[in-house]
């Protein structure tokens, strides 16, 4: 998704304590004011446990 930039999700997952579950994830983008853009692909995740801010930024881009 080209709308999307890595700065974008750290901003949105500002704070987030790993390891993390998607559901986390997504509670951490809302609490953050993230666009819905960056929830909606967080809540699409295939994976649902994350050891840290790579892992995501991996799951998010590269699938």
């Amino acid at each position: 998704m080209a709308d999307l930039s890595p700065i974008d999700l750290q901003k949105a997952l500002s704070g987030m304590d790993y390891p993390a579950d998607k559901k986390a994830l997504v509670d951490c983008a809302r609490k953050n004011h993230a666009d819905d853009k960056v929830v909606s692909r967080l809540d699409g995740l295939k994976e649902n446990r994350f050891d840290g801010p790579n892992e995501v930024q991996k799951a998010v881009f590269n699938r």
